[in-house]
């Protein structure tokens, strides 16, 4: 069995940062009390980011990408984790601070992992991924608000890509009526698929928010920011929610305070990197139970290790679908 293993390395140049396919060892991982070895990782609209240098994601070099991971417990000085062990990492700063997913294996501290929910594999639990597991803290977000399906539309705004896609599936599965926002008409059958009961156009979003709006949703989850989320908030009913987990569109909010004080609706920020434990156990065991293998498995492309970089181009543009796998070679 060789002693080395395959791997990305991000790596700082006087222009920014390269990328390139490398072979390390296991001196090469960083600290860490539980080294695992990984099976599946996935891209996430953060790994295409970190992989061509388009924002300043990664903040130590060299460094291996991919801010998640899912595989087998090789070694642990954790009491928690014994070899043999299937675990789940999202964020903690893997894959911007400290080596992440892309290599075939891990050395990262315990308190990091999340035991892999039974009934879930390892290949599964990466095509949930960092978005499909975020997409699962934005509606508990909306339940934790109190939002029941008899009180109107939810509105999903990116709703072709990681996040958006499965937030679509568990809230339709949930029984909640779900308007499926995208910016590419020909997602239409796709979306409902998921269980989108009507699609909106980005368009529609496009023009400067009115500071308040008509009322049209009772919650909404927005991946975009910026103008697309300005107006969301401002068509928000009365009383109700908006979990935000992106900005995909822009990191700026021009809006006003009119649809928070005049009617009262909440604006939730989802931390997905550096949530707690229990809250990561709590949206693991969702997923399980609120989103259909099969249907998660229509959503799933796998993908070669070997074409990482250039997906990591084509999902900044928008032209990814759903949820990319690649199996560590």
């Amino acid at each position: 069995m060789s002693d080395t293993f395959a791997a990305y390395l991000v790596e700082k140049t006087d222009d920014g940062q390269s990328l390139r396919r490398a072979e390390l060892r296991l001196d090469d991982l960083m600290e860490g009390d539980v080294t695992v070895d990984v099976e599946w990782s996935t891209l996430n609209y953060k790994d295409g980011l970190a992989l061509t240098g388009a924002s300043p994601v990664v903040r130590r070099f060299p460094l291996v990408p991919g801010i998640d991971f899912a595989g087998t417990v090789e070694a642990s000085a954790d009491p928690r984790y014994k070899p043999g062990d299937k675990v789940v990492l999202n964020g903690w700063g893997v894959g911007e601070a400290h080596h992440g997913g892309y290599a075939g294996k891990a050395r990262v501290s315990g308190d990091w992992l999340v035991p892999l929910p039974e009934g879930l594999s390892t290949r599964q639990a990466m095509a949930v991924g960092t978005a499909g597991y975020t997409a699962m803290l934005c509606v508990m977000a909306l339940q934790d608000h109190g939002l029941q399906p008899a009180d109107g539309d939810i509105l999903v705004t990116g709703a072709a890509g990681g996040v958006g896609s499965i937030a679509t599936a568990i809230l339709a599965n949930l029984g909640h009526r779900v308007v499926a926002v995208t910016g590419r008409p020909e997602q239409e059958e796709f979306l409902r698929s998921l269980g989108a009961s009507d699609i909106a156009p980005r368009s529609d979003f496009a023009d400067k928010a009115r500071p308040l709006g008509k009322e049209l949703w009772a919650g909404a989850v927005d991946v975009a920011g910026g103008n697309t989320l300005a107006n969301v908030l401002s068509q928000v009913k009365r009383g109700g929610a908006v979990a935000a987990c992106g900005l995909a569109e822009s990191m700026s909010l021009p809006t006003s305070v009119a649809p928070f004080i005049l009617r009262g609706v909440a604006l939730y920020g989802i931390d997905s990197v550096m949530a707690s434990f229990e809250k990561r156990q709590r949206a693991w065991e969702g997923i399980v139970q609120h989103l259909d293998a099969g249907l998660l498995e229509s959503l799933t492309t796998e993908v070669d290790f070997a074409d990482l970089p250039a997906l990591g181009e084509q999902i900044l543009k928008g032209q990814v679908r759903g949820r990319l796998v690649v199996q560590l070679p």
